[in-house]
């Protein structure tokens, strides 16, 4: 909003509205940088233009009916913290002076206000949103945050790929990004871990950190490694030329456990995975690492280094399809469209052609698949006909057809129908969000303190989520739609009662029978008083 092309947006409140007409025209706002977005009477209408309308700067009354300019400044403050204030009043008190001050409202003015004044206010409101801005879109300052914080950032994308959390093309995009140069031909994951169980946790990371730097020196010049404090353990990710390196890494890693005892007098075991071809796979090694740590206590603390292969031996009929092709497809069907994937089941079965599966690893691959799929019929609680076409899941179907590319073609069937009924769904659950508020404003609009956020707090949403489904949904925000309920009742109890209209006004949400009157009055064009007579001139 700093160029001159662009405005920011200003909101008048005032109770008069000769007032309103006055200051609109006192300066020519558009040639000081600011867009008249509106104005209002009072502060709870105000409140309600500001939740439906981007405002930058609100400039109100102290004195009006139904909420004043303090208590309309503390509640902008509270629910948008950059929106500026500027609060004017005919009283020359210091309480009210010292109030605004304590609200942070950027100026107090005092009535009669001179066209001059209010320009110079605006103008020094101006400069500091421009400043601020400016700030927050200052790339050079942005770029050395983004340095200091890389660190930490790459240490982040290495665990999301250790837990293979972050796969595929976005890997290779945030490595990138990140400036994090992962090429290899072979990757082994090692996990260091000191025995210090009755250390306190405070002192064992601490330890943790020695035990990173150590290890860290010793590697610098001998292996290609990197290394990340995760939990209570030093995580490595060894990158060698080819697999027959990996005597090199056992090796190093034992010097690394013997130099931590003597160094720090820690007893520290290492535990190692299998080495794998693609970073996509090195979450793999890890978890093998992982399982060869939890035999650190059958094999005693004589050996600092466990090889997973030495304890636990691959079966040379076992799997060896890498396991982000069913994240992939996951993603894809949740997420994607039916290009994408197609794209994620034509990955899947090229990794099959090209494993040279046997009959059982290719059943294997399926199954697992399937099961993938089935998981997430599950989390959205679908029924599992809609997913297969059938009460049970086709385990054996896979094996009935005669080349991959019928396969892919069932799969890509199966990720359609899952699809369609995901967003099915989505929409119908939407739906019935939108009808449980409706049926909850409809049973507690006569409460005057009914919010959004108690309506949140019962339906267990966030409110940011519920704003958007709502409005999308009821074509109405929360507040005009509730408006908008408790004057259709009004206008029920009117026609059908000789109830007093502020006994009306209670009867349906308004503690404040002026403030019910003002609303009837907006939405009908005549008081309650006068739509009664009308009703009963209607009816005599």
């Amino acid at each position: 909003m700093a160029d001159n092309q662009e405005r920011y947006n200003l909101l008048l409140v005032d109770d008069e509205a000769d007032v309103l007409q006055v200051m609109k025209r006192k300066i020519d706002w558009e040639a000081i940088g600011f867009h008249m977005a509106g104005t209002a009477e009072n502060g709870q209408e105000a409140l309600e233009i500001a939740e439906q309308t981007h405002i930058d700067v609100v400039l109100t009354d102290i004195k009006m009916p139904f909420m004043d300019g303090l208590t309309l400044c503390r509640r902008l403050k509270e629910n948008y913290r950059n929106m500026k204030v500027v609060i004017y009043s005919g009283f020359d008190e210091f309480e009210y002076a010292r109030e605004a001050l304590h609200l942070e409202a950027e100026e107090y003015l005092l009535k009669p206000i001179s066209a001059r004044d209010l320009t110079q206010v605006f103008c020094k409101i101006k400069d500091s949103l421009d400043r601020e801005i400016a700030d927050r879109r200052n790339m050079d300052r942005l770029y050395e945050y983004y340095q200091k914080s890389l660190p930490a950032m790459q240490e982040q994308l290495i665990i999301s790929i250790l837990e293979g959390r972050i796969i595929g093309e976005r890997a290779n995009a945030l490595l990138k990004m990140y400036e994090l140069n992962l090429d290899s031909a072979c990757y082994t994951a090692a996990i260091l871990r000191a025995n210090a169980v009755s250390r306190e946790s405070g002192q064992l990371q601490l330890l943790n950190l020695s035990l990173k730097n150590l290890a860290d020196d010793y590697l610098r010049d001998r292996l290609r490694c990197h290394s990340v404090n995760y939990l209570d353990q030093i995580v490595l990710i060894f990158l060698t030329g080819r697999r027959e390196e990996l005597d090199q890494v056992l090796y190093h890693l034992d010097q690394i456990c013997k130099s931590a005892r003597r160094i720090l007098g820690l007893r520290v075991t290492a535990a190692v995975g299998q080495p794998v071809s693609s970073l996509m796979d090195v979450s793999a090694s890890y978890r093998e690492a992982g399982n060869a740590m939890e035999y650190r206590a059958i094999i005693g603390s004589d050996n600092s280094v466990i090889y997973i292969n030495d304890i636990e031996p691959r079966p040379q009929d076992s799997l060896s399809l890498p396991e982000y092709n069913y994240q992939e497809i996951a993603r894809a069907v949740k997420l994607g469209d039916r290009e994408e994937t197609a794209q994620a089941i034509r990955a899947f079965i090229d990794t099959m052609k090209r494993s040279a599966l046997t009959p059982g690893q290719y059943q294997i691959a399926c199954v697992e698949l399937l099961t993938e799929f089935a998981r997430i019929g599950r989390s959205y609680q679908l029924d599992i006909r809609d997913i297969f076409g059938g009460e049970r899941i086709p385990w054996q179907k896979p094996g009935q057809f005669s080349s991959y590319d019928e396969l892919e073609e069932w799969l890509l069937t199966l990720c359609t129908n899952l699809r369609h009924t995901l967003r099915h769904e989505r929409r119908d659950s939407a739906a019935r969000l939108a009808e449980q508020a409706k049926a909850y404003i409809e049973e507690h609009y006569a409460e005057s303190d009914l919010s959004a956020d108690t309506l949140c707090r019962h339906l267990n949403v966030s409110a940011a989520y519920f704003s958007t489904i709502f409005k999308r949904e009821a074509g109405l925000g929360f507040a005009a739609y509730l408006t908008r309920t408790r004057l259709e009742h009004a206008v029920q109890l009117l026609s059908s009662t000789e109830e007093k209209t502020y006994v009306i006004a209670e009867a349906v949400g308004y503690t404040e029978p002026n403030y019910f009157s003002y609303v009837f009055k907006k939405e009908y064009g005549i008081s309650p008083t006068r739509y009664r007579a009308n009703l009963q001139k209607e009816d005599a």
